[in-house]
């Protein structure tokens, strides 16, 4: 099935002119897949390929589905989560380029997951993913549909996660590209993009002062390192809970409180879990929180903060504003949900700006281009980004922004590679 077959599922399409003004605005902040783009068009490095991508549907999207388009892909976009996709974009996505959309804002987890598997029914060649649900429905649901598959990348650490373990069991089917190990990637996408736009959707949501809040964040990876420096630039006193040793020690050494999340639930204001587990916040946890503590999810799925299990300890839940509901807790106080405990980033505010958004996707085109023109090399295991690539991608931005570096000269190349003294 092609995609001009497949029937879109978007909100309205009326939207579409809005949707397109945004979409150019994106563009315009986006110069390293600007030049990516030009070598496509040039080159056609996925003619006659089928591509089904799962991402979130934001105008920052629109520009990597369009380079892959105009580097002959046939695409289909689905959204990567129920309520992030921003609707004029998708309508404009259809009306405009012709990409067929399966997704709208406030979409039912059963229709989010009917369109994972209209996704499978476009039989790709390629796979983009974002938390890697496509990939796992596929091996779940649809096995057979594994040979045709020339590879997936991967946008998020949640879905590096679920690929390790598919291969640490032996069981991945194809070849997998981890893009958010990737330098340009992890380092500008998770540590600026993530640790400004949650911000930006905690504030938007809530309207409240970060300044004086005692702010805790679960996890210190990347995302939890944005989030922590952040929250500090904007006068927090930030508490890092964490696992891992090495990055406790990161956070300690960096000025921030460390310890357990059951002590620092007693003294927090303000929660955001960036850890891409479950329950990170649990039930116990959120009954020590002071009265008017507020909870935000910023990893990629909703269960880090344990909402369904607090619908059944609570006396009344009231919805505030958008994307901010007060949950009045059994013992007499309450706690606010941000954005029903999904992207805070994404879904109270617009996620991470193009600028971000740039390096990240230029590492999703070339990191497709790379499983392609290495067909039937490599094995069915998870895969990074060639260390090569990861330079080139700074170096357009480097570039782009006007920035110039030192180079060797040839008396220093002879001293680094030497042993002499």
């Amino acid at each position: 099935m092609t995609a001009t077959q497949i029937k879109h599922d978007i909100k309205d399409i009326n939207l579409a002119e809005q949707g397109k003004n945004n979409i150019e605005w994106a563009m315009k902040d986006m110069p390293v897949l600007r030049k990516i783009r030009e070598r496509f068009l040039k080159e056609k490095p996925f003619a006659g390929l089928k591509l089904s991508a799962c991402v979130h549907v934001t105008k920052e999207t629109a520009a990597l589905c369009t380079v892959m388009k105009d580097g002959g892909a046939d695409a289909i976009l689905i959204a990567s989560n129920p309520l992030s996709t921003q609707d004029d974009v998708a309508a404009a996505f259809v009306k405009y380029w012709d990409i067929p959309v399966l997704g709208y804002a406030g979409e039912s987890v059963e229709v989010y997951r009917d369109h994972v598997r209209q996704a499978l029914d476009h039989n790709p060649d390629i796979i983009i993913d974002d938390g890697c649900d496509i990939v796992a429905t596929l091996h779940a649901e649809r096995p057979e549909l594994a040979s045709r598959i020339i590879g997936s990348t991967e946008e998020t650490t949640t879905g590096i996660i679920r690929l390790q373990a598919l291969e640490n069991q032996k069981e991945l089917r194809f070849p997998a590209l981890g893009v958010n190990t990737s330098l340009t990637k992890h380092l500008y996408d998770n540590r600026y993009g993530t640790g400004q736009s949650a911000m930006d959707g905690i504030m938007r949501a809530a309207n409240i002062l970060i300044a004086g809040k005692t702010v805790v964040v679960s996890g210190y990876g990347w995302c939890g390192k944005g989030c922590a420096l952040r929250a500090k630039a904007l006068g927090a006193n930030v508490i890092v809970c964490e696992i891992d040793p090495l990055k406790a020690l990161e956070a300690a050494m960096e000025g921030y409180r460390v310890m357990p999340i059951a002590e620092a639930a007693k003294e927090g204001d303000i929660f955001i879990t960036v850890t891409g587990n479950k329950h990170v916040v649990d039930i116990p946890h959120i009954f020590d929180m002071k009265d008017g503590a507020f909870l935000c999810n910023s990893g990629h799925f909703d269960h880090e903060v344990n909402v369904p299990d607090l619908k059944s300890h609570v006396t009344e839940i009231k919805r505030i504003r958008p994307f901010l509901d007060e949950y009045k807790l059994t013992n007499g106080k309450s706690v606010y949900v941000l954005a029903e405990g999904r992207l805070v980033n994404l879904v109270a505010a617009e996620g991470h700006p193009a600028s971000v958004m740039d390096m990240s996707f230029a590492n999703q085109a070339l990191g497709i281009e790379f499983l392609v023109k290495n067909k039937g090399k490599l094995e069915n295991k998870l895969y990074h980004l060639p260390e090569e690539v990861d330079i080139d991608i700074a170096k357009l931005k480097l570039e782009s922004m006007g920035i110039s570096i030192d180079t060797l000269t040839p008396e220093q190349e002879e001293y680094l590679n030497s042993w002499k003294l």
